[in-house]
């Protein structure tokens, strides 16, 4: 029997423990032992390789690792292969950064095979980091059978899921404003932009528009995004809102506004008359004088004229809605629903894909358009159109990779129809079982209740890219599902999907139309990470029995912000696939922020680093605390690395302390449960309640509660520790004679087993421990 030490170093003993499964090959090991076991089936989400793991990523793993743990403990084969994910925008990103890309005229003189190939070179730059801290914290996945979304395979996949998506209707091809990134130069899903909203401070501005048959009359129009006013072509009102004709005191000037909205440009009912009250729907019709000159051409088609629709409200603004309808989703609706524009008019976007303005706005041509704020007003000043100038502090959607403000603009984009099957996802979402549960009720029920069409395409470069083959006139279109059929249609050999090796592949047209090409967009990285149930096992055109005999996944885990990402593009694919959930089981885990409730910034340097944190505490600690935290209850954690600190000194010593008295106390003493003598001491039949704590844990782990488990096993170790030993020290040295010494050493090794071997999925350095210093125990 091995020794027990006199003091303990954790982080060293965790890394001897490494060093032993490393060199059992505990991991692989232990699949090949339980193979012939009832499948349970685990979906690893993808993160992406281009930056090292934070506190999220140890969080999330830490769950899917006791999980995926207690599911092989409890007698099943749990296949856990780690997945990469590849393309898009985060990788995108950090080569334009690095090559110094402004746009696609730069990709284009640079060449899609090799801006490719540079994005190739980084995807994995810290997969071997993101090995070696993920093993080091304990976590047992297959790095080894891993998938990554760049893999053919993979992309194959892919490819099947459109197809069956495409042959069941549900893909079109249309024009919609959407949020647009400009410094990655591609639209994000509305999924997308609700990722990272900001609290700014913006212009606000009136703006007047004479009346063309009372010229000495404006309509008064609020706006914060002066940069689109080059771009407007009508004027919204409420149609049954009470609207006023107001005289302006101070100026002498008449304007009209929603009565509701007179303290959006006056303090006081003293400083203006009301001359005249009507409904907004007496406005329709009425022309105006344009604010520029760029597309007076347009009020021959309807522009430059008062419209009605009930989406204006009384809450904000003067109740006068100006409208640029290709950069306002609302505005593009009511100007279609008038016939101001049409989907084969003229496209009044004067916005190139940077977020500058185009030639056609001569004022402002070539200016970023947020920037172009500032001139915007200076001139409508010089021109007697602003009213009132002023800023306003407003909640605003940044780009989740670039950290910089979206726009919205109108962009055509290859769409996957979403809105008709809400009923669907709501009944799926049901028969799926969520901890905590409020998430899937609310947050989650409600997302879906909004569900709109998916936009799936990007016009990127590093992705997998869309395979729809289309004439020049857009009449024949073939969409290809798989290498091998790819491959016979084009008469050419392709071995990978990716841009560089098919973008120049044509498919000869059966309808008389010459060469269909391909179109020129790639995969929203989210329909990649929606596909991998499927893509991962290569399905259909590999492992079939496996991946139906697995499907939906027994687990999944991720943060509560994929609600509107991965759980949401997972649940949609499969519900439009096989009509049913992706999955049985779900874990939210909340945010883990730096101590002073902001998010982790790494350039600020507001948290420790993970892997200092590990060497100096250990991983298990830090397992512990994160565990032991509001965060597996969706809740935000405010992380402290005193608080690891002191979960190694008041839970692990103390174990530790306890562990060590209950073995050196008596060097022959040999444990074996079946021979346990029953003890009359009160103290002792008190802790010795290990069977109802292993039945509750069983409990809780199989209703996925992990917030009610640990703080149990914690509360344990402090009653074993701090009032059984406490009060039985005498008792363990032998002060009361032999036998009641052997009693009251068998009644703390009992528990102190029990509640490591039941906690092991959480702890498994101190189980191991446990295991290396009890060579010879007798169950």
């Amino acid at each position: 029997m091995a020794s027990v030490p006199e003091n303990i170093n954790f982080p060293n003993e965790e890394e001897k423990i490494m060093e032993l499964w490393k060199q059992i090959d505990a991991f692989q090991t232990s699949l090949k032992l339980s193979k012939s076991k009832p499948r349970y089936t685990f979906y690893d989400g993808p993160p992406f390789a281009t930056g090292l793991p934070h506190y999220g990523h140890i969080l999330a793993g830490t769950i899917k690792d006791i999980v995926t743990r207690w599911a092989h403990q409890s007698g099943f084969y749990v296949e856990r292969r780690f997945g990469w994910d590849c393309h898009g925008l985060p990788v995108e990103y950090e080569i334009d950064k690095s090559l110094g890309i402004t746009g696609p005229d730069d990709v284009a003189k640079m060449g899609i095979k090799k801006y490719n190939d540079e994005c190739r070179k980084i995807v994995s730059r810290y997969s071997k980091e993101w090995e070696e801290v993920v093993s080091r914290m304990g976590r047992w996945i297959d790095f080894r059978h891993d998938y990554k979304t760049m893999y053919p395979w993979f992309m194959e996949s892919i490819w099947w899921v459109f197809k069956q998506l495409y042959n069941k209707g549900l893909v079109y091809r249309g024009f919609k404003v959407m949020p647009f990134s400009t410094a990655c130069n591609t639209p994000l899903s509305n999924f997308e932009s609700g990722q990272n909203y900001k609290e700014v401070i913006d212009p606000a501005v009136i703006i007047n528009f004479p009346l063309d048959d009372e010229p000495d009359v404006s309509m008064i129009a609020w706006t914060t995004t002066p940069w689109t006013l080059p771009s407007n072509l009508a004027l919204c009102v409420h149609p049954d809102l009470q609207y006023v004709k107001v005289k302006d005191k101070s100026t002498e000037k008449v304007y009209i506004m929603m009565k509701a909205r007179l303290s959006a440009l006056f303090k006081s009912e003293d400083e203006y008359t009301i001359l005249g009250t009507f409904k907004g729907q007496s406005l329709e019709g009425k022309g105006y004088k344009p604010l520029f000159n760029y597309f007076e051409k347009m009020k021959e088609r309807g522009a430059f004229h008062v419209l009605c629709d009930t989406y204006v409200t009384e809450e904000s603004g003067t109740g006068i809605v100006h409208q640029a309808p290709y950069f306002g989703e609302d505005d593009y609706r009511v100007c279609m629903r008038y016939k101001v524009i049409s989907r084969d008019g003229s496209v009044v976007c004067p916005v190139d894909p940077s977020g500058c303005f185009t030639d056609e706005v001569t004022d402002f041509k070539g200016q970023y358009v947020k920037d172009a704020d500032k001139q915007i007003m200076k001139l409508l000043k010089q021109n007697g159109r602003l009213v009132h100038q002023s800023t306003t502090k407003h909640s605003y959607p940044f780009c989740w990779r670039s950290e910089t403000p979206l726009i919205y603009k109108a962009v055509p984009s290859w769409f996957v129809r979403v809105e008709w099957m809400q009923d669907q996802l709501l009944k799926n979402n049901q028969q799926t079982y969520w901890v905590p549960e409020f998430v899937k009720e609310k947050r989650f029920a409600n997302w879906l209740k909004e569900a709109r069409d998916w936009a799936i395409s990007r016009n990127r470069y590093w992705g997998t890219p869309i395979p729809l083959w289309i004439s020049e006139d857009g009449e024949e279109i073939v969409c290809i599902g798989s290498i091998e059929e790819l491959s016979r249609l084009t008469g050419t050999t392709v071995q990978d999907l990716h841009r560089e090796n098919i973008d120049q592949l044509t498919i000869p047209s059966t309808m008389g139309k010459g060469q269909l090409r391909r179109v020129s967009e790639v995969f929203d990285c989210w329909f990649e990470s929606g596909s991998m149930p499927y893509a991962q096992q290569h399905y259909p055109f590999e492992n079939c029995k496996e991946f139906e005999n697995g499907f939906p996944a027994d687990f999944i885990a991720e943060g509560i912000d994929q609600t509107r990402g991965w759980f949401y593009t997972l649940l949609v694919l499969s519900t439009a696939l096989f009509g049913k959930p992706p999955f049985k089981n779900l874990i939210a885990n909340g945010l883990v922020l730096a101590s002073n409730g902001q998010k982790m910034s790494k350039r600020k340097k507001s948290y420790p680093d993970p892997m200092e944190t590990v060497h100096k505490y250990g991983a298990d600690a830090l397992r512990l605390y994160l565990i032991n935290s509001p965060v597996v209850r969706a809740a935000s954690l405010k992380f402290k690395e005193e608080g690891v600190r002191d979960i190694l000194k008041d839970v692990f010593l103390h174990w530790f302390n306890a562990y060590r008295l209950a073995k050196e106390e008596n060097s022959p003493f040999l444990y074996n449960q079946s021979k346990m003598d029953v003890s009359e001491n009160y103290m002792d039949r008190w802790i010795t309640f290990t069977q109802s704590l292993i039945k509750f844990v069983k409990g809780e782990m199989a209703a996925y509660r992990l917030y009610t488990v640990v703080p149990r096993l914690v509360k344990f170790v402090d009653q074993l520790t701090n009032w059984y030993v406490r009060m039985s020290r005498r008792r363990l040295k032998g002060d009361s004679g032999l036998a009641d010494c052997k009693a009251a050493i068998e009644t703390l090794f009992s528990p102190l087993w029990k509640q490591t071997a039941c906690g092991k999925e959480l702890l498994q350095g101190c189980y191991n421990l446990a295991a290396l210093f009890s060579q010879g125990h007798q169950w």
